[in-house]
């Protein structure tokens, strides 16, 4: 391999690892950004207020025995649709804590399957750089974002194995 050669391959390596650290910086920064958003609704009452809320057959603890669970997920209905505003996330995720209150977890973007589908963009709803994933029995695409609660499954994970269900 020749000098040029060489020169060119080492340019490419630092402008490829250059910008994998402006996008990692990037999304650190948004992260940052939805936790400083979202800090008001530590409380399920100043959620309420702002108009996330438990819905009628949603309104349940969500666990998956064996790999984890979620918690409470306070939706704001008025945001379900085929936008997706990182700093106003659709759902807000309430862990059971040990004395039965709730504690503010997670943050969950929801995009209904026909809204997306009404869009005609061919790709998958995303945020923060990550697509969406389907949960088929809501038909709806879903990424989780686990702010304020550790998940040693990945903070992008939907189960949690540090939370589990009364």
């Amino acid at each position: 391999m020749n000098r040029r050669s060489m020169f060119l391959i080492a340019v490419a390596v630092v402008v490829l690892a250059t910008a994998a650290t402006a996008a990692l910086v990037a999304a650190q920064s948004d992260v940052a950004a939805v936790r400083r958003a979202t800090a008001a609704y530590h409380r399920t009452e100043a959620a309420q207020a702002a108009g996330w809320d438990l819905v009628e057959g949603l309104d349940h603890c969500f666990d998956n025995p064996g790999v984890g669970a979620m918690g409470y997920h306070y939706i704001n209905v008025d945001l379900l649709d085929a936008k997706t505003d990182v700093l106003q996330p659709e759902a807000l995720v309430y862990a059971p804590g040990p004395n039965g209150q709730r504690q503010f977890a997670a943050v969950e973007y929801i995009v209904p399957v026909d809204a997306w589908a009404e869009t005609g963009n061919p790709d998958l709803p995303s945020a923060f750089g990550r697509s969406f994933h389907l949960n088929e029995p809501l038909d709806v695409y879903v990424l989780h974002l686990w702010l304020f609660r550790n998940n040693p499954s990945g903070m992008w994970e939907d189960w949690n194995p540090n939370v589990s269900c009364p």
